[in-house]
């Protein structure tokens, strides 16, 4: 499943798609077939990534268990000094330092016991439920930002409330980034709006 950080960081990709084409959107003198045009475009965008961000993301879990069961593999074959080498490597940077050859002993003597893993890594449901959340995160995250040119006729007023939605959104976003990587989740949620406007204004003016 997605962590956290993950889903904040496809609503985030998923907002500032959507932004590129409601302010693409000439409000002066658009129209219900340009309004229509927009929505079919941002809503497609956002499906069309969806898709591919979830197909990327089942690549690299597949791609992250065969480096794993290639370790494996090398760990259950070597003598105990590169075993312990190999096993010091896979561990977080904040553990490998803080472990020694008898707290390893044992982890190594235990993997060799396990039976022969799998010719091949496959992917499990866990990967598949996560793809179908980025899909799910970056396809409904065009929704609140477009559902104002839904229910208002006036071009104008509509954009302005989508983008007040949107920069809700990009403080929401920020916040619980903020609250999970143990900073101030008020500053940055304050500071994902700017950066939100600016990678939104960056991927515009490149043609994004």
């Amino acid at each position: 499943m997605l962590a956290p950080i993950d889903r904040v960081i496809e609503v985030l990709a998923g907002v500032i798609m959507v932004l590129t084409f409601t302010n693409a959107l000439s409000v002066s003198h658009a129209g219900k077939p340009d309004v229509r045009a927009m929505l079919i475009g941002s809503l497609g965008c956002n499906l069309a990534w969806g898709i591919i961000d979830g197909i990327m993301y089942l690549m690299n879990c597949l791609a992250a268990r065969g480096h794993k069961l290639d370790a494996f593999r090398a760990l259950r074959a070597a003598n105990d000094p590169e075993a312990q080498r190999i096993l010091i490597a896979e561990l977080p940077e904040e553990l490998a330092g803080e472990v020694g050859s008898v707290e390893l002993a044992p982890i190594i003597r235990r993997l060799r016991e396990l039976p022969e893993p799998s010719p091949r890594p496959r992917l499990g449901l866990d990967e598949w439920l996560g793809a179908l959340g980025i899909f799910g995160l970056v396809f409904s995250s065009t929704l609140p930002v477009v559902l104002p040119f839904l229910l208002v006729s006036n071009a104008t007023f509509a954009l302005r409330i989508s983008n007040l939605v949107a920069v809700g959104l990009l403080f929401l976003t920020g916040y619980v980034f903020g609250w999970h990587t143990r900073h101030n989740p008020w500053r940055w949620g304050i500071a994902m709006v700017f950066i939100g406007c600016l990678l939104t204004a960056v991927a515009f003016y490149l043609g994004g």
